[in-house]
């Protein structure tokens, strides 16, 4: 049996090992056996992929409730002539409160998490826990790990998987504040074996320009008019830094459709000549877990 080694963001037991189990027969089929590779940061996952050292990452690139995760988008950026997305899965996240052993949450002193966690339960946080101090994790995975190995009466926000993996206790199950929290997570692939999706229900294009104008009143709205006067519908869009100075940004833009199409393709070439540089993250299928 053939291995593939996918990269995601660890330790074993976040929400993006989740992700990965969830649609990796999507990517590789049933006859493959699949290394996990648990990374310490979006950049070090498409860093991964970009070297080789990975065929495949998985990473989480925006949340329902807390919106774009930074560090993803901006890897992507940068990386765009090495790597390229090549499936989204849209995912459910169901955060648990758990403990190293069972204890009543009123002698909860602290909670880990990672912060869009964290930020994701602030109103259970605030009801059931007012007096716990708040601790950032890198991952939701680590947290689970940090209160299992101590002896403290600390709790962690995290995944059902994660407490199974490391022997937790579950307090609490879907303390999140509301019930239709989902997370998009990307596949990404390198850029050389990139494919654009064929044109079809619920494939995306996203993309990231900058520059070329950004200064003049009116750029964005000619430059996202290429859009509108072909009936492409955008799905997403934001704004990034370009940390080159105050004023100067990147957007990122997910729209409907594939290069494949022609109008899609028009407005790209049309989009080139408004901008200092476009760059296009991928043209992906999307694959609904829930």
């Amino acid at each position: 049996m053939s291995e593939v080694a996918v990269a995601y963001l660890g330790p074993p037991g976040t929400f993006t090992e989740e992700a990965l189990r969830a649609s990796i027969t999507r990517i590789v089929g049933d006859d493959v056996a699949v290394l996990e590779l648990p990374m310490a940061s979006e950049r070090d996952i498409v860093e991964a992929v970009a070297e080789g050292r990975a065929r495949y990452g998985v990473m989480a690139i925006e949340n329902a409730l807390e919106g774009g995760v930074a560090a993803t988008l901006d890897a992507l950026a940068e990386l765009a002539d090495r790597v390229a997305i090549k499936l989204e899965v849209v995912h459910p996240i169901s955060h648990c409160l758990v403990s190293r052993t069972a204890l009543p949450l009123a002698e909860v002193t602290r909670v880990y998490s990672h912060p869009l966690a964290t930020a994701q339960c602030g109103n259970f946080l605030r009801r059931m826990l007012p007096a716990a101090e708040r601790v950032a994790c890198a991952s939701t995975a680590e947290a689970v790990r940090t209160v299992v190995a101590s002896m403290q009466p600390w709790a962690a926000l995290g995944s059902e998987l994660a407490a199974k993996r490391y022997g937790a206790t579950v307090l609490a199950r879907n303390v999140a504040d509301h019930p239709d929290n989902e997370t998009r997570f990307v596949w990404v692939e390198p850029r050389a074996e990139h494919q654009p999706a064929a044109n079809g229900n619920e494939v995306k294009t996203s993309v990231v320009f900058w520059g070329g104008g950004d200064e003049q009143p009116g750029w964005l709205v000619s430059v996202l008019g290429e859009f509108a006067s072909r009936g492409i519908n955008l799905t997403r869009i934001e704004s990034r830094p370009r940390r080159i100075g105050l004023g100067h940004y990147m957007f990122f833009c997910d729209l409907e459709g594939s290069p494949r199409e022609r109008r899609v393709a028009d407005a790209l070439a049309a989009l080139t000549g408004r901008v200092e540089e476009l760059r296009v993250l991928g043209s992906y299928p999307v694959l609904r877990t829930r």
